[in-house]
């Protein structure tokens, strides 16, 4: 699919404002310029930006309620999902405060610059959350192409406090991931088909607790 199509699968599939689409062409030139250097998305998938990263992250929107105020993004990388929903926040006029976690100095740089560029509200949080104490006092918690599902629930189990849901990316191998966590988790979740992969799901988790 060319870039002209993924625009246009893109603004059919998640009906976004002109400037919605103008703050993503921006992004995407941001990135694939610095992707040269910082190797943020993988090459083979440069070419399906819309489709493979923007499209994907957007679906996490549709997620978020009136009540929801904070989102924090773990192990953010190139800003997939947060700063896509930053941008969707932003147009939408939704006062969702949004949050980035990320360990790499170089990738919190681009973070900041991206975020400066697109004019969004977004914080960045230069940590690496599996290994320093960190206060979790969001409502919502997203991850995306970061660490396997135990260790995300673990990681949530241990540092996270009050939180309503937990939106997780589950690749083709997800419904066995949820099947080997069920077995030490009581895990109360909804489930859907990604709107980019029928071998994918995103998975809504609204109560976690350790059998």
């Amino acid at each position: 699919m060319d870039r002209s199509s993924q625009i246009d699968t893109f603004c059919r599939l998640s009906r976004v404002s002109r400037e919605t689409i103008s703050s993503l062409i921006m992004y995407e030139n941001i990135l694939i310029k610095a992707n040269k250097s910082l190797n943020l998305i993988g090459k083979s998938t440069i070419n399906q930006i819309w489709i493979r990263h923007f499209l994907d992250s957007y679906q996490v929107i549709d997620f978020i309620e009136e009540n929801d105020k904070s989102l924090t993004d773990i192990g953010s990388g190139a800003g997939f999902p947060g700063i896509i929903i930053g941008i969707a926040a932003k147009y939408r006029k939704i006062p969702l405060k949004v949050k980035l976690i990320e360990k790499s100095s170089k990738k919190v740089k681009f973070l900041n610059e991206t975020i400066k560029e697109l004019k969004l509200n977004i914080e960045v949080v230069h940590q690496n959350v599996l290994e320093k104490e960190i206060k979790m006092i969001d409502d919502v918690y997203t991850t995306r192409a970061f660490k396997p599902l135990e260790v995300i629930l673990q990681l949530i189990h241990k540092k996270a406090k009050n939180w309503k849901k937990i939106i997780i990316f589950l690749g083709k191998n997800g419904k066995n991931q949820l099947l080997q966590a069920s077995k030490v988790w009581d895990i109360e979740y909804k489930q859907r088909v990604s709107i980019t992969s029928n071998d994918s799901s995103v998975i809504e988790i609204n109560r976690l607790r350790k059998k």
